[in-house]
């Protein structure tokens, strides 16, 4: 038998020619790829959640309604009244959970985004069998509406994903644009609000939901600073929710996950104190950045801020090997030339990567 041939007669095409999602062996490095919070759970805190993870039960499957972690995260995270949550596995999950509803079967259903955006959406499309429209940004980074508009007019997308604020540019899009798309869409298909980074940017289209039938409105725990423990969630009109509900794997939480979080947001002050200190570190770092001759940097209201140098890919192999990681966008897409990714961390891990980059600028060999 001839696994070359096995493969070939059994595996999609577009997944052969495709690439696995990488992600880099951080070890040894200062990390400032992923987005990470920094902080860790006080250390009376970390002794009390070990204990009750000692409690779980292992043994059995989780509780299929993970009812308690709903009512923590509709209590404590801004849900409105009358409206419940569908939990996934990340946000990566509810991204596919929601392309494989809305992938029809007789025809070829569209998803469509601003680009750059996260790569997940494109991903999920692909992997649905729906086909992806990315409309660019403009230059600045700012989102193009009347090619928004002009595109869900031509491709009548069934989701619109748009991540407030942006992967990979920080940026938050405007409010008055958002409803424009909202509107435009009306009930011909979904938009979804990517809110993965509102601890940082303190604006979120959650509590509009009641306003708009067509929005739903996706976070997750993981930049709060849970990212290790894999849950996102998402809400919408109770009736559109069902329909996400009969796609959701069943279990999909496990039950180390359901307990952590659900510990978690009984301490969700301590989290929203570390994000405070990330918003105050941010301020600090773009200035220290603008400080920088050769850096251009871009408005962030994320926990990362995006910078341009004029050469990204050689700054970046200088700052590996000053075992610095941070995120080269160079070659995502144009509008990114020469742009780089930093996550905001501590003042300690901030000041190590503005030597390494101060350094990597000035070195020309």
């Amino acid at each position: 038998m001839s696994l070359d041939s096995l493969i070939a007669n059994t595996i999609r095409p577009d997944v052969r020619s495709d690439k696995s999602y990488h992600v880099p062996d951080a070890s040894g490095f200062v990390k400032l790829d992923a987005m990470e919070n920094p902080y860790q759970l006080p250390e009376d805190l970390r002794r009390e959640l070990g204990n009750r993870l000692a409690e779980v039960a292992l043994n059995r499957y989780p509780a299929a309604a993970y009812g308690p972690l709903k009512e923590r995260i509709r209590a404590k995270l801004g849900i409105p009244a009358g409206y419940d949550v569908l939990l996934g596995n990340g946000s990566d999950e509810l991204i596919a959970i929601m392309a494989a509803t809305c992938a029809w079967q007789d025809r070829r259903a569209v998803m469509l985004a601003p680009v750059p955006a996260f790569v997940m959406f494109q991903r999920s499309a692909q992997v649905a069998g729906m086909d992806f429209v990315g409309v660019p940004l403009k230059a600045d980074l700012t989102l193009d509406l009347p090619a928004m508009l002009a595109a869900i007019e031509q491709h009548r997308p069934a989701l619109i994903f748009l991540a407030y604020p942006n992967n990979p540019t920080g940026n938050l899009f405007d409010t008055a644009d958002i409803e424009a798309i909202l509107r435009a869409q009306g009930d011909r298909g979904l938009v979804v609000v990517d809110e993965a980074y509102e601890p940082f940017a303190q604006q979120s289209f959650m509590p509009r939901l009641p306003e708009f039938g067509n929005l739903i409105v996706m976070r997750t725990l993981s930049k709060l600073g849970l990212a290790g423990i894999r849950l996102g969630y998402m809400s919408a009109a109770p009736s559109l929710l069902e329909q996400f509900e009969k796609v959701r794997p069943p279990y999909n939480i496990n039950v180390m996950t359901q307990a952590a979080a659900e510990f978690a947001l009984d301490h969700v002050d301590v989290l929203n104190e570390q994000a405070r200190l990330l918003r105050e570190q941010r301020t600090a770092l773009a200035a220290a950045l603008a400080g920088v001759p050769g850096v251009q940097v871009f408005p962030s209201a994320a926990n990362f801020i995006t910078i341009r140098v004029p050469d990204a890919d050689s700054v970046h192999a200088k700052l590996v090997s000053r075992k610095i990681l941070i995120k080269n966008l160079s070659k995502m897409h144009s509008v990114l030339t020469n742009c780089l990714r930093v996550t905001v961390s501590t003042p300690d891990e901030n000041a190590a990567f503005l030597d390494a980059l101060r350094a990597s600028l000035a070195d020309r060999s």
